[in-house]
C-alpha cells in the first residue's frame, strides 16, 4: 500500500461527521509523523473505513472486526497498546 504524504492524510481526515474531525486532526497533527511506516499504513487504511463504522469504533457502540484498524482506534483514542 502506498502511503500519503501529511498533507493528503490531513486531507483525508477531513470527515463528513465533526466527532470524527475532532478525533483524527489532533491525532495527525501530534502523532502521525512519529508512527512507524506500518503503523502509517494502518492509520491510512483506517481513514478508508465510512464514517457510520469509524464513529461506532470511536466511541465503543462496536468492536472493529479487523485487529489491526481495532489496535489502531485504541492507539487514536489515547489508549497505551496492550
Amino acid at each position: 500500500m502506498e502511503l500519503m504524504n501529511i498533507a493528503r492524510v490531513r486531507w483525508a481526515c477531513r470527515r463528513g461527521m465533526l466527532e470524527l474531525d475532532v478525533i483524527f486532526q489532533p491525532f495527525v497533527d501530534a502523532h502521525y509523523e512519529n508512527l512507524s511506516e506500518q503503523d502509517k499504513a494502518i492509520f491510512v487504511r483506517l481513514l478508508e473505513c465510512e464514517d457510520p463504522e469509524l464513529f461506532a469504533w470511536f466511541m465503543g457502540h462496536e468492536d472493529c472486526p479487523d485487529p489491526e484498524l481495532a489496535q489502531m482506534v485504541i492507539t487514536v483514542r489515547g489508549r497505551p497498546k496492550p
